[in-house]
C-alpha cells in the first residue's frame, strides 16, 4: 500500500474536453504541482491522464474525467511514497497536505472554468 494515497472527487459544470485542455498542458503541471516531476504514461484525451511521478513522492497520478450529466466529475488518484524514510507524524501532515492541495486545485478550475456562468444555466458546449 502506498504511503501516500489520495482520492479525490469534484463536479465542474463544464464538458470534459474544456477541462482535458487544462491538463493536457504541461505547463500547468508545474502550477498544480511544483515539486513533483510528471511524465505521461496515458494520455486518455478528453478522459484524462495518467503519469508516473518523480521529486517529492514516486509512484502514480491520474486525473480521470467523467462525463456526468452537463459537466465533468474530475476524479483524481495520487499513489505514491516519499523518495525515502519519514516519521508517522510528518506523513500523516504530507497525507493530509497533499488531500488539501489537491482539492485547492480543483476548486481553483471549477472558479475558472464556471466563471461567469449563471446556477443553474447549462455551460456552454465544448
Amino acid at each position: 500500500m502506498p504511503q501516500v494515497d489520495v482520492v479525490d472527487e469534484t463536479f465542474l459544470a463544464v464538458p470534459p474536453p474544456v477541462v482535458a485542455a487544462v491538463f493536457a498542458d504541461p505547463a500547468a503541471w508545474r502550477r498544480f504541482w511544483p515539486d513533483l516531476s510528471l511524465a505521461v504514461y496515458a494520455d486518455r484525451g478528453a478522459e484524462g491522464l495518467r503519469w508516473t511521478v518523480r521529486g517529492a513522492l514516486v509512484g502514480t497520478m491520474e486525473i480521470w474525467l467523467e462525463a456526468v450529466l452537463d459537466g465533468t466529475l474530475v476524479h483524481y488518484f495520487l499513489r505514491a511514497d516519499t523518495p525515502g524514510p519519514m516519521p508517522p507524524r510528518r506523513l500523516a501532515a504530507e497525507r493530509t497536505r497533499r488531500q488539501l492541495a489537491a482539492k485547492r486545485v480543483a476548486l481553483r478550475l471549477k472558479a475558472v472554468l464556471e466563471a461567469g456562468r449563471a446556477p443553474g444555466v447549462a455551460p456552454e458546449p465544448a
